[in-house]
């Protein structure tokens, strides 16, 4: 199953590394304004999103966008020894981030501001792959499927992807901790998986 995975993994990568920076702004800003037109967004206040690293979707435009519409935006603060993750606030961006685990960007450690898991509606997530059924693949880390199971029942897993992302079925790759996701949301189209009630 790991041979497996690592080699959709590798496959998919090879796929996302050659888009050009053109197309992958394009791409990503048209899977931004689907994501300001999602009822659930509308209805976050709190939105915990991934800041994007090594040529996943882009997500800066969203974040700039959601605190000019005054959402609370929280960003991972990744522990790598405890393979955690925190949400903190993100007032000003991107002035307050520095590079932190892994490169990825993360609050500076004078601009860690917590933010209590129970108040997050919504989650951005990164990933490699992702089914129409709303399986995900991603980096083998486990930071999120940590995370994901203390959200509250009500808080809505969306995943960004391009559509080169999506695979037929992962269902046979997953685990029982493996987090499923209940919307993806590609250039092309939205995709409402089981998850989503």
């Amino acid at each position: 199953m790991q041979e497996a995975k690592q080699m959709i993994r590798q496959q998919v990568l090879a796929a996302r590394r050659s888009l050009t920076p053109t197309e992958a702004l394009e791409k990503s800003s048209r899977i931004t304004q689907r994501l300001l037109e999602l009822p659930q967004y509308g209805k976050a206040r709190t939105i915990l999103t991934y800041l994007d690293f090594r040529g996943e979707v882009c997500t800066g435009s969203f974040i700039s966008q959601a605190l000019e519409a005054g959402k609370i935006i929280a960003v991972p603060l990744v522990n790598k020894t405890e393979k955690r993750m925190t949400p903190c606030q993100l007032v000003n961006y991107p002035e307050e981030l520095v590079p932190g685990a892994y490169g990825i960007l993360e609050p500076a450690p004078d601009k860690i501001r917590p933010v209590p898991v129970e108040t997050v509606d919504m989650v951005l997530v990164p990933g490699v792959v992702f089914d129409e059924q709303g399986h995900r693949l991603g980096y083998g880390g486990g930071f999120y499927d940590r995370f994901l199971p203390q959200l509250r029942p009500d808080a809505v897993i969306v995943a960004l992807a391009y559509e080169l992302q999506i695979w037929p079925d992962l269902i046979s790759l997953m685990a029982d901790h493996d987090q499923p996701v209940a919307v993806v949301i590609t250039e092309d189209r939205i995709i409402r998986t089981n998850e989503m009630s």
